[in-house]
């Protein structure tokens, strides 16, 4: 096999100069997504803009270092697969009241116990991964693509929240670049059709630039390197805060779950191995830990980058680990990372949502694996439709206790992962399953 064909292969070297391409096609997918949670954390906490400067390089390089972890494992923390990690979205409602309310050291504090708390789950997931047949895992995977829609729309719209949301120029640029990686996708061979989204990216990076969408202000004040910022709160442990931080790391775990199946199943056309989900899970709260000394919000396997393996077949640890690198560098070298912030937000919009659809192609491929009987149909449809539209309607849980809210009401994911688990223990098996 050649060299160049190890790109679509788990193992194997790629050329240097083939593999950067890929690399960077995952850190374009992901890169807005990873610095977000933390942008939107400090604006309502009230971080200076030196502090959040900071905070933003410390993302790219935790999620560098996460991504380096699930690659290349360190003894049993690192799923060995090609597993892009980012700062996670999960987290931040309850990071704003906490921060907002107790300071961001107790933040802190909750975000490394929680992680330690994750990552020995992950070591000991042989003993409760039982309780996530494959049906379940198919279900909570197409609850995740069914979630991410959403995401990509905004995006493609202009962003929620943004001033021009919604008008033509988002609209012009986002169905650009949606038919650059469309056209791509469809009659481009080889490597090209591979990287059909960084062709979008750049097709529709450069549309954005000759309508004047592009920003580049934000370069003017940037040094050219600086060293991350380690322990910039003071970490302070309080019950009460830890015991919230770890009840959205279980759903975190869920996600993880649910991502690597995906992943799996979508990339490597095969069933994910209980191993991996545990050593998956693993790095996920042990480097929330570490993510937590560097001031940052818990990390987590990103889905866009699921999305993204399904869709292009590459999986070459080694060409993912070029991105890792590239986020590592963003990180010491702000420039790198602020020259990203300038891609609009209706290219990563029209670039998301094929990626997006891919990851819902994925859990129907499984839940047709798992089979149509009377009894997956129960726990797939209830689990789904409460799920889904329960969290749609997220007024309806005020009627519970804070905790309670945070964890579910608008996060259809673990709302399906509760009951499909519940489901699937309480219904009588089949007469073949028995």
């Amino acid at each position: 096999m050649k060299a160049s064909e190890n790109i679509y292969q788990l193992d194997g070297r790629v050329p240097v100069l083939q593999a950067i391409p890929f690399g960077l096609q995952h850190v374009l997918a992901m890169f807005v997504s990873n610095i977000t949670p933390i942008i939107i954390l400090a604006g309502v906490v009230g971080i200076d803009k030196g502090l959040t400067a900071s905070l933003i390089q410390n993302c790219m390089i935790i999620a560098g270092i996460g991504t380096m972890i699930q690659l290349f494992p360190v003894w049993r923390i690192g799923a060995r697969l090609p597993i892009v990690m980012g700062i996670s979205f999960t987290f931040l409602s309850t990071s704003i009241y906490i921060g907002t309310t107790q300071g961001m050291g107790t933040l802190m504090g909750a975000v490394i116990i929680g992680g330690i708390v994750e990552g020995l789950l992950g070591l000991f997931a042989k003993y409760w991964l039982k309780l996530v047949p494959h049906i379940v895992a198919a279900t909570v995977v197409t609850a995740i693509g069914f979630s991410l829609l959403p995401i990509g729309a905004n995006s493609f719209a202009g962003g929620q929240g943004a001033a021009d949301f919604g008008a033509s120029h988002n609209w012009i640029v986002g169905t650009i670049t949606l038919l650059a990686c469309l056209l791509t996708q469809v009659f481009a061979k080889g490597f090209l059709r591979s990287l059909s989204v960084l062709v979008g990216l750049v097709v529709g990076y450069i549309v954005s630039l000759c309508m004047g969408m592009v920003d580049f202000s934000g370069l003017s004040n940037c040094s050219i390197i600086a060293l991350p910022k380690v322990l910039p709160f003071t970490p302070e442990f309080h019950l009460g805060a830890i015991l919230s931080v770890v009840a959205i790391f279980l759903v975190s775990a869920t996600e993880t779950v649910g991502d690597t199946s995906a992943l799996v199943s979508g990339a490597l056309k095969r069933q994910v191995h209980k191993d991996e989900l545990g050593r998956a899970i693993s790095c996920d709260g042990f480097v929330s830990t570490l993510s937590g000394i560097f001031g940052c919000t818990p990390i987590t396997s990103f889905s866009q980058n699921v999305g993204l393996a399904s869709l292009s077949g590459v999986v070459n640890r080694f060409t993912i680990a070029t991105g890792a690198i590239i986020m590592l560098l963003g990180g010491i070298f702000p420039p790198v990372g602020t020259l990203l912030t300038t891609i609009p937000q209706a290219v990563l919009g029209g670039c998301t949502i094929m990626m997006f659809g891919s990851i819902l192609f994925a859990g129907f491929g499984m839940l047709a694996k798992a089979g149509f009987s009377q009894r997956n149909m129960i726990i797939v449809s209830l689990s789904l439709s409460v799920g889904l539209g329960f969290t749609s309607a997220s007024q309806m849980f005020k009627v519970f206790p804070q905790i309670i809210q945070t964890v579910f009401a608008e996060n259809c994911v673990a709302v399906v992962f509760v009951l499909a688990v519940i489901l699937n223990l309480v219904l009588p098996k089949d007469k073949a399953e028995k």
